[in-house]
């Protein structure tokens, strides 16, 4: 994705491939080496990180504006398809599935939630492919979340329930009837 340097404005949400999505705080400038260097100033409010990244390493870097509506919900249709091959020993698998996660792509990630999401409420995950599904969907929820005017676990939530991945049951969950039921026993 070609970007042009003057794209990068003061207060614009951009995608950096390793971190997601943050909001340039703004241009400065420094003395590097004897030489002036234009550095945008990145804020990533989801791990209170700052990042500058020289102005004319950005498209090199992978910095990227966000994507439009229109291809966020291309990616995730392609999320909706079935799952990859999985003939790869898992091991190469993760590390493909870490790759797509670092290039900050959409349509990579989408990739990523596809093959790792569970399909019924009976399937399991490892902890480790969980581990990854749970940052790609972050991941693609930072920008969704974004796009659509929502919080990021709010915009997990609605791309899980377009993909139709089925909510985890919580083994914990009390009925009220039967934590009702559970008091007045006590009291008696």
């Amino acid at each position: 994705m070609a970007v042009k340097k003057s794209e990068f404005k003061h207060g614009q949400f951009v995608v950096y491939p390793t971190q997601g999505v943050g909001k340039i705080a703004r241009v400065e400038e420094q003395n590097i080496g004897g030489q002036k260097i234009q550095l945008l100033v990145i804020e990533f409010e989801q791990n209170n990180m700052t990042l500058r990244v020289p102005l004319d390493r950005a498209e090199i870097s992978g910095l990227r504006p966000l994507v439009t509506p229109r291809k966020m919900s291309e990616a995730i249709n392609s999320a909706k398809g079935k799952a990859g091959a999985k003939r790869m020993i898992w091991a190469r698998r993760a590390a493909v599935y870490e790759e797509n996660i670092n290039s900050g792509d959409p349509m990579k990630l989408a990739e990523v939630v596809r093959d790792l999401q569970r399909r019924s409420a009976a399937d399991t995950m490892t902890f480790s492919g969980r581990q990854l599904y749970m940052r790609a969907l972050e991941r693609m929820a930072q920008e969704f979340a974004i796009l659509h005017k929502l919080e990021v676990d709010m915009a997990a939530e609605k791309i899980e329930e377009i993909l139709g991945v089925p909510k985890e049951i919580d083994l914990n969950a009390v009925d009220e009837d039967e934590e009702f039921e559970e008091e007045e026993a006590e009291e008696t």
